[in-house]
């Protein structure tokens, strides 16, 4: 079997609410979702979903290759772009290529890639999120309850900018899982939006009032020597790493002490992960994949020791790609359909006219302006104790 070429997709995700973090939002709630297929002489096509860009760069490394050599190819590929360098969107190729070869390396065996892999159990842990920064309290409630009806035990909320309301969408979300009869593990993500000093008296304000299960990248990504601060100073777990590209940026985090949940980002590909996974379990960390085009790395995640929990942002693929798992009991349930177990009906995304927004100025992939240099803005208020009331409503 020998890869002969590749295609391309952009299909879109209709979040039915708008979404956003810290940086930014999107007002329309429908983003892209590039698409990537790897086609083969044997008649099998792979599927990846991940960046478009670059694409012409690196496949030259696949084409003529048997794709079973995945993990060759994977260095192959990084290779390819020694000198030009393999981070952000370059990095995003790279990975929809990997996923689509191991895609291909799983149908070639028919099996599902979690049981190619070697995991014993379809069953991975996972967590609520739902990029929920814009919306109002109502919409987060019933955001949150349709995962609470999952099952889900631990849940994530994008925050960052306004104290008291954190600390009150905190304590709302809180109350719609016990209401299911659970105390929920809670989460807290500022992408990045802090300097170190704000982080530490941020993260320390709501410690005051609730108990977090872990703070998400509070300062910028590659600040190993902030990271380990903050991680000294509150008590609530580390987790970072989705934005790093590539398995050196680690490094510096993890031989600091910076991180104790390592985190990749869904469209960097299998191997990546797997790697990183690795890399963690040698130094007795955690991890948990980041994102949500369709959880590909749930596969991945089944098979590995340490993972905890993989994110789940939404309860529904994107248009056009139909996925073989269940979101049940807070926890992603894997099929047994070959491979990665995406199907994609390509003439039905080839007549979307619907348009997508994602990466818009005043999107959540923009930095804007003024983040990590707010230490001179006023404080907001914080009301104690526990419910909030005015002036924190």
């Amino acid at each position: 079997m020998r890869v002969t070429g590749y295609r391309t997709l952009t299909t879109l995700h209709r979040w039915g609410r708008p979404i956003g973090d810290v940086n930014g939002s999107v007002a329309s709630g429908v983003t892209a979702v590039p698409v990537v297929l790897v086609d083969t002489d044997a008649g099998l096509t792979g599927v990846g979903l991940g960046s478009h860009d670059g694409l012409e760069a690196v496949f030259p490394a696949i084409l003529g290759e048997d794709p079973r050599a995945v993990v060759g190819l994977y260095d192959r590929m990084l290779a390819t772009v020694f000198k030009a360098g393999h981070t952000g969107s370059v990095f995003g190729a790279i990975g929809a290529l990997d996923m689509a070869l191991w895609d291909l390396k799983a149908k070639a065996a028919d099996q599902p890639l979690w049981r190619m892999l070697g995991a014993r159990d379809r069953v991975v842990p996972a967590y609520a999120s739902g990029l929920d920064g814009p919306l109002d309290d109502d919409e987060l409630l019933r955001l949150q309850a349709s995962f609470a009806d999952r099952g889900f035990g631990a849940v994530k909320l994008k925050g960052g900018l306004d104290l008291a309301g954190d600390l009150r969408r905190l304590e709302l979300v809180r109350d719609v899982y016990a209401a299911s009869g659970v105390t929920p593990r809670l989460m807290l993500d500022a992408n990045e939006a802090w300097s170190r000093k704000e982080a530490v008296a941020y993260v320390q304000r709501l410690e005051e009032h609730v108990d977090l299960a872990w703070i998400e990248e509070p300062v910028r990504r590659w600040d190993a020597d902030g990271h380990a601060m903050i991680g000294r100073a509150v008590r609530a777990a580390i987790a970072t790493g989705e934005n790093l590209t590539g398995l050196e940026q680690f490094r510096p985090l993890i031989q600091a002490g910076a991180v104790d949940v390592v985190q990749t980002g869904s469209v960097w590909g299998i191997t990546h992960f797997l790697r990183v996974a690795m890399l963690a379990h040698a130094f007795d960390l955690l991890v948990s994949p980041v994102g949500y085009n369709a959880n590909p790395l749930a596969h991945a995640a089944a098979a590995v020791p340490n993972h905890i929990a993989t994110e789940v942002q939404d309860l529904a693929a994107p248009v056009g790609i139909t996925v073989d798992q269940e979101v049940m009991e807070g926890s992603i349930v894997l099929g047994d359909r070959p491979g990665l177990g995406l199907t994609v009906d390509e003439a039905g995304i080839a007549a979307l006219t619907e348009s997508a927004d994602w990466g818009s100025a005043s999107g959540p992939h923009v930095r804007p302006g003024s983040a990590g240099r707010r230490l001179l803005a006023p404080r907001p208020p914080v009301c104690a104790p526990m419910p909030l009331a005015s002036p924190c409503d």
